[in-house]
């Protein structure tokens, strides 16, 4: 019975071990979707937080843009 428990302690033992090992692993593109995700909540939280200094910004850039584009499609150049 001793040599039997012994097998079944490194039988054991190595299921562990393979247990640690493929948690230690991680799967090819894991990081990539984390940061995404990351990113996507802190935009959330800062349109959430600063949504009218946002709306200013967002203005500005879309009058500067609509002005510009008017610009080139009249081909007045400043």
């Amino acid at each position: 019975m001793g040599i039997h428990m012994k097998k079944i302690k490194q039988q054991i033992g190595k299921g562990i071990k393979r247990v640690i090992q493929s948690a230690r692993r991680q799967e090819p593109g894991i990081d990539g979707i984390l940061v995404t995700v990351g990113l996507c909540v802190i935009a959330l939280l800062l349109c959430v937080v600063m949504k009218d200094s946002l709306k200013v910004f967002i203005e500005t850039i879309v009058g500067a843009m609509t002005t510009e584009a008017q610009n080139i499609l009249t081909g007045v150049t400043p």
